[in-house]
């Protein structure tokens, strides 16, 4: 869903909730895998002599071009950074912390994130990522899956809780609802872009703006943020949550900026 921005006509994207399966691509695999060896088959039968084995390696980078057509779509040069970034950000042993309490928040029309905010297992989304249902399955990286009940929601600052239904403690994160703004912070966050899973990636906050339909401002962040991180936590330099990702916003001196709601909105309801 799209609108703009009364001040300055930015186009925000609030809409960052992964519609594309995960098996979409296996399937592609498989399908030009049986492709190549079918074609194999029938040269190997037309030509009745040996295979060549530089024909193997043309089916090979055919195989990988018929693939990586499929990718602009959902993958692009930067986000092969961020996996670059992810990895090195998790060898810091506070980040492999925080990521146990990150969770994959699914719905039969895809998936998006959350985090547990208590060790009862109360999970924090987007409203977005949950709307139109009553339960959703989340899964934990260490705990395995949950079903989860929806509820609260607070589509005005779209935001959603949800309660697992565990009988035991899980990881969570501790909030920071006293936190203030300040322009170029190093932030982190954790969440579950395009295909992949408990992705840590960093930024810093650009600043603050006011959208459309929205009282309140809400916090730009100059970093990788892309379907999928619908729901993921901004933790700051002492390792609280300040805030959850909710969209990115084409901003017209900016760029492409990440947008979250500051966790003391979500507080004061």
């Amino acid at each position: 869903m799209k609108s703009k921005n009364n001040k300055n006509h930015d186009i925000i994207d609030d809409d960052l909730y992964e519609e594309i399966e995960e098996e979409e691509l296996h399937e592609l695999v498989k399908e030009e895998q049986r492709k190549a060896i079918e074609r194999s088959k029938n040269k190997e039968q037309s030509t009745k002599r040996p295979f060549p084995k530089w024909m193997f390696w043309v089916i090979a980078v055919a195989m990988t071009f018929n693939i990586l057509a499929f990718f602009p779509q959902i993958i692009s040069i930067p986000a092969i950074d961020f996996l670059q970034t992810s990895s090195t950000l998790s060898q810091n042993k506070d980040i492999q912390t925080y990521k146990e309490a990150v969770v994959v928040v699914e719905t039969d029309d895809g998936r998006g994130t959350g985090f547990s905010i208590t060790q009862q297992g109360k999970i924090l989304t987007n409203e977005h990522v949950v709307e139109g249902y009553d339960s959703v399955v989340i899964s934990f990286p260490e705990l395995g899956l949950y079903e989860a009940e929806v509820i609260e929601s607070y589509p005005e600052i779209d935001m959603a809780v949800l309660q697992t239904k565990n009988e035991e403690d899980v990881p969570y994160l501790t909030i920071d609802d006293q936190y203030q703004v300040s322009q170029d912070e190093g932030i982190r966050f954790i969440g579950n872009p395009l295909f992949f899973n408990g992705i840590a990636n960093e930024g810093n906050i650009a600043g603050t703006v006011l959208l459309d339909n929205w009282d309140k401002e809400v916090v730009m962040i100059q970093a990788p943020v892309y379907r999928g991180n619908s729901g993921s936590p901004i933790i700051n330099q002492a390792g609280d949550v300040v805030g959850v990702i909710f969209a990115t916003l084409d901003h017209e001196s900016k760029g492409k900026v990440g947008l979250y709601v500051p966790i003391s909105y979500f507080t004061e309801l």
